[in-house]
């Protein structure tokens, strides 16, 4: 069973989404700030998180619980044209749902990040050397200049795909539907603020990428220059 913490300002949103989610089979805690959020979160597999917050909005509030750890979030917002989504993504959330709200929607977003926070990879016996960059497909653990570095499940998740075939193009709807699982076009602001994280994380300069190349038109591609 899952443990979900649901930081949701409107109590009625707050309370059906509760039960929904509970119906499934998730083990599910509230709260109505971020600052109450923040203080639940210990044992919680999940996050879903509102944007628009009183007090602490819900982008402050993805930054702490991504500074702290990698627990897999996903925010609600309102619309999903606007700026709000990519300001949400840059901050460290994984997906997003848009409002309002379908559970079913919802509760297939949770399970996938779940699964991807839960992916033991291929077996591998040994780290994968790329330059400063080692990856370890049997452990989960990625190292720069042999310092472990600190990836959420969806940036890890990214980052073994892309290197599972070096110098091979994927484009961004390859990738939403094999690290996001989303089998209908999908929205690239997903890829594309993933890819903007996981470069400031492994890249010596995020503005000129060594391992993760963007191929104008078509993806990205992993690959040390």
């Amino acid at each position: 069973m899952s443990r979900v913490l649901l930081i949701e300002d409107d109590k009625a949103v707050r309370e059906g989404l509760e039960l929904a989610l509970t119906r499934q089979g998730h083990s599910v805690w509230t709260a109505g700030t971020g600052e109450q959020g923040l203080s639940r979160l210990a044992g919680v597999d999940v996050v879903v998180l509102d944007l628009m917050l009183p007090g602490m909005d819900g982008f402050e509030v993805c930054r702490r619980i991504r500074a702290t750890g990698t627990l897999p979030i996903i925010m609600l917002t309102a619309r999903s044209d606007d700026m709000d989504v990519v300001a949400g993504l840059e901050a460290g959330a994984d997906d997003y749902v848009v409002k309002p709200i379908q559970p079913r929607v919802l509760e297939a977003r949770i399970r996938a990040v779940l699964r991807r926070a839960g992916d033991a990879g291929p077996p591998h016996t040994e780290a994968e050397q790329y330059g400063d960059l080692a990856i370890d497909r049997s452990s989960l653990v990625v190292r720069r200049h042999g310092e472990q570095v600190s990836l959420a499940p969806t940036e890890l998740r990214l980052l073994l795909e892309l290197s599972s075939s070096p110098g091979r193009v994927l484009s961004r709807q390859q990738l939403l539907e094999s690290v996001w699982e989303h089998g209908y076009l999908g929205d690239s602001r997903l890829v594309d603020a993933c890819v903007q994280r996981l470069r400031a994380k492994i890249e010596t300069d995020p503005a000129a990428p060594r391992y993760i190349q963007t191929v104008r038109g078509f993806g990205y591609r992993f690959g040390p220059l």
